[in-house]
């Protein structure tokens, strides 16, 4: 790899192919780049983070020291959040760029000693990055107001979607209704059942698309969640999905939900949005400003106010089909992937000019 300005370096905890949000704005920033001429290694890190041992930690400083010196280096959030005595040394040899999906001491369900741990590392951790680029504007705010982070030095690069015709529905005569989400308790599965177990004399069915292997215990939790409240034959864990499979389920769904705690973005919420379909979610993080108008939001955690939204919209096709105008009207103003690339591009490049001058 030559250190030019269309040289980078990129590098991301765990395998690169994990069917979640943020691994999926990785892989599709590196093609978008590739297109643009950028040359883009990718630097594969263990996949241990945010929480490595001491072996992880020195294979990922052996890894980084072989980026030629003066190649900007662009470090996934997963791993940077915790890489402050890394990047000391690091922002030594080259520009350090951090790409922040979100802060991790906002996840769910942390010990509030560990979140305190996380905040701390990544607030030292940002201070040593030439540039961040994040996801949403919201989470910029957040960087800005809990980590210090100088607003000049942050991108905001959302990520893009890509043009799908409407969703074509269940057909009924039941609202067969979508979930996207790694089984996390940020993004609120348990209370999405717990909603839906008072909603039987409703016709619906439900489709939950996720891995459970970022929180077995929790992914577990939920299948007993679904047993007690008798929910078997009307809720289906499909685990996670290929790209082919997973717009199918778009396709057929007549109702998007996702009642997730926080997110820095909400990517999943995007691409219903995307295939036109009603979408249900909270107002955690960047939530409200992702989706706009074209859903209905609740607070996080909420269920009453959350079961009364499904109520309403399960019952009335009518509900439903104003929220389905509305999210056809938005998926024509989304943000595409070359716009994001383009974004960071002009962040990072910046940055080598200055390294070379």
């Amino acid at each position: 790899m030559s250190a030019s300005c269309c040289s980078l370096a990129f590098a991301i905890p765990g395998d690169i192919e994990t069917p979640t949000g943020g691994y999926g704005y990785d892989r599709r920033l590196i093609a978008e780049l590739r297109k643009l001429g950028w040359e883009v290694a990718h630097v594969p890190l263990p996949g241990s983070y945010p929480f490595p041992d001491e072996a992880a930690r020195a294979a990922t400083r052996e890894r980084l020291a072989q980026v030629p010196a003066g190649v900007p280096l662009l470090v996934d959030g997963l791993a940077f959040a915790v890489m402050a005595e890394e990047a000391a040394v690091l922002a030594g040899r080259r520009p350090l760029v951090a790409l922040v999906h979100h802060p991790l001491a906002h996840e769910t369900g942390l010990d509030p000693a560990i979140a305190a741990k996380l905040r701390a590392s990544e607030g030292e951790a940002l201070g040593f990055a030439r540039a961040v680029i994040v996801t949403s504007p919201a989470t910029a705010q957040a960087l800005a107001s809990e980590f210090r982070v100088a607003p000049e030095k942050i991108t905001v690069a959302v990520p893009g979607t890509d043009p799908v015709p409407p969703a074509r529905g269940s057909g009924g005569p039941g609202v067969r209704m979508l979930s996207v989400g790694s089984l996390l308790p940020r993004k609120g599965h348990l209370d999405l059942v717990t909603a839906l177990a008072s909603l039987t004399a409703l016709d619906w069915s439900l489709d939950i698309v996720g891995g459970g292997g970022l929180d077995p215990p929790y992914a577990r939790m939920l299948v007993r969640a679904v047993e007690e409240a008798g929910l078997t034959e009307r809720i289906s864990l499909r685990g996670a999905l290929k790209r082919d499979a997973l717009d199918a389920l778009y396709d057929g769904a007549d109702l998007f939900v996702l009642a997730s705690h926080y997110e820095g973005y909400g990517m999943a919420y995007m691409e219903a949005v995307a295939h036109g379909l009603p979408v249900v979610g909270t107002t955690g993080g960047a939530i409200a400003e992702t989706v706009g108008s074209a859903a209905e939001l609740v607070a996080p955690g909420d269920v009453p106010a959350l079961r009364d939204v499904l109520a309403r919209l399960l019952a009335e096709p009518a509900a439903r089909e104003r929220l389905a105008v509305r999210a056809r009207e938005a998926a024509s103003a989304l943000p595409c992937w070359p716009d994001t690339a383009r974004r960071v591009a002009g962040a990072i490049a910046g940055l080598a000019a200055g390294a070379r001058g």
